[in-house]
């Protein structure tokens, strides 16, 4: 698991799969999260908006991320 730190409160899902070299846009990140690719803490999520808080787990493409601060 890879753990990927942010300076905020939260970070929106659409963002933290940038931050997390991931995806090379914000456009790529929306296609994979509306198409049901992406999991936050094991439950299939659908917002790009989606804010993510230190502790959350974001699964993609079969690699494990945990947001820390």
């Amino acid at each position: 698991m890879e753990q990927i730190k942010i300076n905020t409160e939260f970070i929106k899902l659409s963002q933290f799969l940038k931050l997390a070299n991931t995806v090379g846009s914000g456009t790529e990140a929306k296609f994979f999260i509306q198409n049901g690719e992406v999991e936050v803490n094991n439950e299939i999520e659908t917002r790009r908006g989606k804010k993510l808080r230190p502790g959350d787990i974001v699964l993609f493409n079969g690699e494990t991320y945990q947001v820390t601060d």
